[in-house]
């Protein structure tokens, strides 16, 4: 796992300003560092040593080729086997050398070869051409800022900050879409001219211009097998993703909750360290559960309460490593556990991906949860929707209006946070919101003969998977200089996983129905019916209490939120849920995380 930095064009000074924007994401890769500079470009590279820890320096060359990479390719050794047949000598026990090698054979269908997660930048010293790439689920971040004369990209946005010719400006045409979704989804960002590469795409500079191609599309297969042999494909491409996952020249640990996902992983990876977080609220805390697992397993287990002291001092910190506003509480948990987990280890697992990619949202039992409604024909239930809008919201209406619209008009993910009418009436520019289609814009495209499972689960694949999970997860996990792998959230799962019907997804009971039953296998104790909490936060109780409360009063106060929002309504918000009228919490925490972002980003800049 490490930083990777760059820009083009160079001037005299390029040296300097690229170890500063290196050392901006420093804690990406504290092992090593290199530079590779010619007339055209400037590459960056911070390194956290994994796999060849003598050998695998970068930016690393081959030819007339540079590369810097972040990130793992899982099944280099046999891509490397495959390439020394062709011809090819390695230099390095790395996997970065097989990029290259692989490059030079297969040119940019590279990509398709690859098993892992990545994000790198290759550079050819004849063509001039830059060639980035961004793995399959967007596991590892790429950004790129592009005016009409400068190219920059890196790992974090942050890493823009020292370069001279980056203007950090605030693209307030994205607030709407972060308070609907809690994320900014798409390729847009806070920031204006800065860009995510998005995930299964990459993209070609040269001569001042850019292309980008998508390689890779989430899509459902119609081979669908009986309940015991999806069963056995589970349990076989799991225990294979797990050996993957572990190949390192370090230890690698594993954080645990108490829910299937991570308890799973474990049990299949036996590793010697295991890392929980909980508070000393019961409903709230699984590290007994832990304890449990790890005890009948023989491993070890590390534990931490997180204070709500705690909790409150690190938020600056968390918006800083984050790069944009995100009001997910789990993402302090995970900052907590990274932080133990690093005192141990330099690799950890992380159950990210099983949710997605097997079924287990709540949101995806909706067609079960309609019950006979749902089998009246959808015009009819169409047409009692199109009439419901138009009456006062009382106990049934959102139901009947629910099932009587497609999941593409309607479905903005598992995790919604304001309504339409609700930015309507709270922000005070309203002539950039967006519509439904404009939020989710094509991603329904490949999959409209799907079931409404699949599509939902497309869409939270291409929008809150990568914003939300898989961007904390990486960030939180770097910001201590660890590597967090994700074995659920892998190319061959996925073809496993694409295979399930529905109902081996989901019941009227349970979610992710069938990976539970391979966990059942290896998982000692009765983890593997549980419910995942994740590491939930009671931020619903301590917004009721005077330190919190007066902090986000304080937050929802600041220059920006007066200037885009209409601050009265939220502080009348934030008096309901103190005084148990209305649960306003999770809309209130996603405005403060937004102001507690600007702040450290555009008021007062955070130091590193």
């Amino acid at each position: 796992m490490c930083g990777i930095v760059g820009f083009a064009p160079v001037n005299e000074n390029a040296s300097q300003i690229l170890k500063k924007m290196m050392d901006r994401i420093a804690h990406r890769g504290p092992d090593g560092e290199g530079q590779f500079i010619d007339d055209y470009v400037a590459l960056g590279h911070r390194r956290l040593s994994i796999i060849d820890l003598a050998g695998g320096q970068q930016p690393m060359k081959s030819d007339h080729l540079v590369v810097v990479f972040n990130g793992e390719i899982y099944n280099y050794l046999e891509l490397k086997k495959d390439l020394e047949a062709k011809g090819h000598v390695f230099q390095t026990h790395s996997d970065t050398e097989v990029i290259l090698h692989g490059f030079q054979e297969y040119r940019y269908d590279v990509v398709n070869y690859l098993r892992g997660m990545f994000a790198f930048a290759l550079y050819d010293t004849e063509t001039h051409e830059l060639f980035c790439a961004r793995d399959h689920f967007g596991i590892k971040p790429f950004y790129y800022y592009d005016d009409p004369a400068h190219f920059l990209f890196a790992s974090e946005i942050k890493g823009f900050l020292d370069h001279p010719d980056f203007k950090k400006e605030l693209n307030t045409e994205v607030l709407d879409i972060y308070l609907k979704m809690n994320y900014v989804a798409g390729e847009k960002t806070f920031f204006k001219n800065v860009k995510q590469l998005l995930p299964g795409h990459y993209l070609i500079y040269k001569d001042q211009k850019i292309q980008i191609k998508r390689y890779y599309h989430i899509e459902f297969k119609d081979q669908y097998k009986t309940d015991q042999e999806m069963i056995q494909a589970i349990d076989q491409i799991m225990k294979d993703s797990i050996q993957h996952h572990l190949i390192a020249d370090v230890e690698v640990g594993s954080f645990l909750s108490s829910g299937i996902d991570s308890s799973y992983l474990v049990s299949l990876a036996r590793p010697q360290h295991t890392y929980t977080v909980g508070y000393n609220d019961e409903r709230y805390n699984e590290i007994n559960y832990a304890k449990d697992l790890t005890q009948q397993l023989g491993i070890e287990n590390k534990s931490k309460i997180i204070t709500k002291e705690e909790y409150l001092e690190v938020l600056p910190k968390i918006m800083y490593h984050l790069d944009e506003p995100t009001a997910d509480p789990a993402a302090v948990a995970l900052y907590f556990v990274s932080q133990l987990a690093s005192q141990d280890v330099k690799v950890v697992l992380s159950g990210e991906g099983a949710d997605e990619f097997f079924g287990g949202y709540n949101t995806y039992r909706g067609d079960i949860d309609s019950g006979l409604y749902g089998k009246i024909p959808f015009f009819i239930r169409h047409a009692i929707a199109s009439i419901c809008k138009h009456l006062p919201t009382f106990k049934g209406i959102p139901f009947l209006i629910r099932n009587g619209e497609r999941i593409e008009d309607y479905y903005v993910g598992v995790n919604p946070v304001f309504s339409d009418n609700d930015c309507k009436h709270l922000l005070k520019d309203t002539s950039h919101l967006h519509s439904h289609k404009d939020i989710v814009g094509n991603v329904f495209d490949r999959v409209q003969k799907a079931t409404n499972i699949q599509k939902r689960q497309a869409f939270d694949l291409q929008t809150w998977f990568i914003k939300d999970i898989l961007q904390k997860g990486d960030k939180m996990t770097m910001a201590h200089s660890i590597e967090s792998r994700v074995p659920f959230t892998d190319k061959e799962v996925f073809q496993v996983a694409s295979q399930l019907k529905d109902n081996q997804k989901v019941t009227k009971e349970n979610t992710k129905v069938l990976l539970r039953q391979a966990a059942k296998k290896v998982i000692p104790n009765e983890a593997y019916k549980k419910k995942k909490l994740g590491f939930p936060v009671p931020l619903r109780e301590w917004m009721r209490e005077d330190d919190l409360y007066q902090k986000v009063y304080d937050g929802l106060q600041t220059p920006i939120i007066k200037q885009l929002f209409d601050d009265q309504k939220l502080l009348s918000m934030l008096e309901d849920h103190k005084n148990h009228k209305h649960d306003y919490y999770k809309k209130i925490w996603t405005v403060y995380c937004f102001s507690l972002w600007h702040q450290v980003f555009f008021a007062e800049e955070y130091e590193h």
